[in-house]
């Protein structure tokens, strides 16, 4: 259900933007939106777990918050992520 230590370096390496860059608003997107991906997953099996879903829902949210912060201030990056990530909007 959460992204594995190998899978997350593995998505970090892809969206940083320099080499020490962990935390940018490109590799948290691409973060939460693995996580997302594993959790609508689990939720295909598991239609019933409400607490889960709640945890599913603020992620959902933060990822939005983050994504409104890059379409405000780079619009470049923000369209860069969304085409890499496949994101609708």
């Amino acid at each position: 259900m959460s992204i594995t230590a190998d899978r997350k370096t593995e998505v970090i390496k892809t969206h940083a933007r320099t080499a020490n860059d962990t935390g940018g608003a490109e590799v948290q997107i691409a973060i939460l939106s693995e996580r997302i991906a594993n959790l609508t997953e689990h939720f295909k099996e598991h239609k019933k777990d409400n607490h889960s879903r709640r945890g599913l829902l603020k992620m959902v949210s933060q990822r939005r918050r983050l994504l409104d912060y890059l379409k405000n201030r780079h619009a470049d990056r923000y369209a860069a992520i969304i085409e890499t990530l496949g994101l609708r909007r």
